[in-house]
């Protein structure tokens, strides 16, 4: 079989999943060059820099760059082909050959092969290989959880952190709930640390460990939501927690914890409350501490987002909640304090849980389509 000298894959890619990776495979076996365009519109609420970015990895012998197109998606109107047609060759190196090849699994191919005096491929028509589509993943994506990269899966995963002062049961807690949950929770990498640590506990602490800790943390989070079986994560704490840390041990903030913990977000803080006996393990401060620690794992929290009084309150929190308001916010974490015996902790737990686990993160509706039957 020839080999075509450059293959054209478009789309939303809202968000991609293994339908589109398999497209862009195809145009890699069949071209020596291969342009994906992302093309996102302003009414679309994942970043088309992110979507660009997650192909890139499942993709990477492709040229994948990102756009704005937000011309009318109308497949019988012309005028509306003539913009659309527009962004993409604004998209295209000039110093690449033309386009020969435009690969897509919809009928729409035949017009824009047309248009660019190409070949079309088509690709898994009718999706009857992989049955899988961006609306379909949006509207249910656990249902669909098998189709979606490992970076798209991190994504839509929901992070449930527990945390607390010491000796307050959030390690238990964790445990417990992923437990329940049929998960691995993400374990706290700080107490692995103070058990390794040169000079013992004993030592001055550095801001350096704590980096070292933020960074780790993060990375075991990532790292676990890209393979959970489901689109949640329990975590044993989270970098928010080591800022208060480092607060604690060093005496001052950290500006480059603090902003690694700017710039993670859970959907739900669970703080254990300090009303249950203080147990010395070694590794802890005690007891005379622990309650002025507390406080200021309210004060933190409070900062963050609202405080629940009910944990079923979260819903209020799900669906259009989620997107930042039209001048860029975003909306705060909720959060509520368990307290109680070992059972009663895990139910107040799973009452905020099971709403999270069975809504999917919210995404803005992408432009709607029209004369979807032209072709």
């Amino acid at each position: 079989m020839t080999r075509l000298a450059h293959g054209l894959v478009i789309g939303k890619f809202y968000p991609p999943h293994a339908g589109h990776v398999h497209l862009v495979r195809t145009a890699l076996a069949r071209c020596e060059r291969v342009t994906v365009q992302v093309l996102a519109s302003t009414s679309e609420s994942i970043p088309a820099a992110l979507r660009a970015e997650w192909l890139r990895a499942e993709v990477p012998g492709a040229r994948v760059v990102h756009g704005l197109d937000d011309a009318p998606v109308d497949y019988a109107d012309p005028h509306a082909w003539d913009e659309h047609v527009k962004v993409m060759r604004s998209l295209l190196d000039p110093d690449d050959p033309p386009v020969d090849a435009v690969l897509t699994s919809d009928r729409y191919g035949v017009e824009l092969a047309r248009r660019f005096d190409a070949t079309w491929v088509q690709v898994d028509p009718d999706r009857r290989h992989l049955p899988v589509s961006g609306s379909a993943v949006r509207a249910d994506p656990a249902a669909h959880w098998w189709a979606l990269p490992a970076p798209v899966r991190s994504w839509y995963v929901r992070r449930v952190v527990v945390l607390g002062a010491e000796s307050t049961g959030s390690t238990t807690l964790a445990t417990d709930l992923a437990a329940h949950l049929g998960l691995d929770p993400v374990l706290e990498f700080g107490r692995e640390w103070s058990e390794v640590r040169p000079g013992g506990l004993a030592a001055p602490w550095h801001t350096a460990e704590f980096d070292l800790v933020a960074r780790e943390q993060a990375r075991r989070e990532d790292d676990g939501a890209a393979v959970s079986p489901v689109p949640l994560l329990v975590c044993d704490t989270d970098v928010l927690a080591t800022t208060l840390w480092h607060e604690r041990y060093v005496g001052h903030r950290s500006p480059t914890v603090e902003a690694l913990a700017a710039a993670r977000r859970p959907d739900l803080y669970v703080l254990t409350g300090d009303e249950i006996p203080f147990v010395q393990d070694g590794l802890r401060d005690g007891e005379h501490v622990r309650h002025a620690m507390q406080d200021r794992f309210r004060e933190v929290l409070a900062a963050t987002g609202p405080r629940l009084d009910d944990p079923a309150d979260v819903v209020h929190h799900l669906g259009p909640a989620e997107l930042p308001t039209p001048d860029g916010a975003r909306p705060g974490v909720p959060w509520f304090e368990v307290r109680g015996d070992r059972a009663s902790r895990l139910d107040q737990a799973l009452a905020a849980v099971g709403p999270l686990l069975t809504t999917p993160r919210h995404v803005a509706d992408p432009l709607p389509q029209a004369g979807t039957d032209a072709f």
